[in-house]
């Protein structure tokens, strides 16, 4: 299969081309229109669900677009997993979600249409939300008011001074676990449950329960190295859930709660929330996460674009260059990167499905 032509120009594109597979694999194929958000030219969004396989059986759940611009590559492997034929599994149901972040996908951007981080808005509303005090530390420099070199050179120093005294580390899980005190800050988790994160539900709720046992893939980029592929648990590591990974997926399998992983423990994911989701059932989750750029190139990107939305505004002459940016960061239209994320991907899909 060539890899290139399961990865898309836009968001649109990568709609059409899951649901065409989609309808060619025989799928039963399920659409969520987004009640408020629109695409750049006032388009529809919509979150798209394929599903096959029969109601109680053993399930695997795929998402692609959690994080909207990490949508390209969740999508190829979506559309091209489906063009293999191997969603119609005997005893198998299978539940691929296309685009969960669909305004995210559509602007090339990573957050939902309220500047909120989707995969840290998976928390219990019910309850006060998590702190991240150092976060408001370092808020100004995370996301500074501008981009001047005088300004963004004043934040790059205060935080090497941060992670001089608590760790490179420790920086990278300050900046990125999550914080709900910041509307226009980076990493933010909300005040309430998204229209994604409440659909994702409901899909669940619709088409993945009841089932004993659920494989959970959530396709992300921008961690890690070029094309590489990181699984990530946030299980513990004395706990069933991560011996059943490293079981099913083998050593590239990491934990954040064991600091192994390319990713700090952050609040509010997806994956975290699964075992409430799939209520009592034996769930086996994972992140795959595909590197595509540097940790500061990525972060830089994501600061660009948070100062662009929410400072500057899209009438900015320098909105163009900072789309590229951040649409570099998370999908390299490079042919070998698109066969190394079409390869790994079906391979996890694969594994999952054993």
């Amino acid at each position: 299969m060539n890899a290139g032509a399961l990865f898309s120009r836009d968001y649109f594109e990568a709609r059409s081309k899951f649901r065409l597979a989609a309808t060619h694999a025989g799928a039963s194929l399920f659409s969520c229109r987004h009640p408020q958000a629109t695409g750049p030219a006032g388009e529809e969004l919509f979150i798209d669900i394929a599903v096959t396989g029969e109601p109680g059986d053993p399930v695997l759940l795929a998402v692609a677009g959690t994080h909207g611009v990490e949508g390209y590559a969740g999508s190829a492997v979506l559309a091209g997993w489906l063009k293999t034929g191997r969603p119609q599994v005997n005893g198998i149901r299978q539940v691929l979600v296309h685009a969960l972040n669909p305004h995210g996908f559509a602007w090339d951007r990573r957050v939902t249409e309220e500047n909120v981080d989707l995969n840290r808005n998976f928390i219990d509303w019910s309850a006060s939300p998590p702190e991240n005090p150092h976060y408001t530390l370092l808020a100004e420099a995370i996301a500074p008011a501008d981009l001047s070199e005088a300004t963004t050179d004043a934040a790059s120093r205060a935080l090497r001074n941060y992670a001089r005294e608590h760790g490179a580390f420790a920086m990278q899980e300050t900046i990125s676990k999550g914080q709900y005190t910041h509307p226009g800050g980076m990493y933010y988790g909300g005040t309430r449950a998204q229209w994604s994160s409440e659909t994702l539900r409901a899909i669940i709720d619709t088409h993945a329960r009841p089932c004993r046992r659920a494989a959970i893939l959530d396709f992300h980029t921008g961690l890690g190295p070029y094309g590489e592929a990181e699984l990530i648990s946030e299980d513990a590591p004395e706990s069933q859930a991560y011996a059943r990974a490293r079981a099913w997926y083998g050593n590239d399998v990491c934990s954040t709660r064991a600091g192994d992983s390319v990713s700090a423990q952050v609040f509010g994911s997806l994956d975290g929330a699964m075992p409430s989701m799939f209520q009592g059932a034996e769930t086996t989750t994972i992140c795959v996460e595909y590197g595509t750029q540097s940790t500061l190139e990525v972060f830089q990107a994501l600061r660009a674009d948070n100062w662009l939305h929410t400072v500057a505004g899209l009438g900015h002459p320098a909105r163009t260059a900072i789309t590229a940016q951040i649409r570099s960061a998370f999908y390299p239209e490079a042919e070998d990167w698109k066969t190394m994320i079409w390869t790994r991907g079906k391979k996890d899909l694969d594994q999952a499905i054993a």
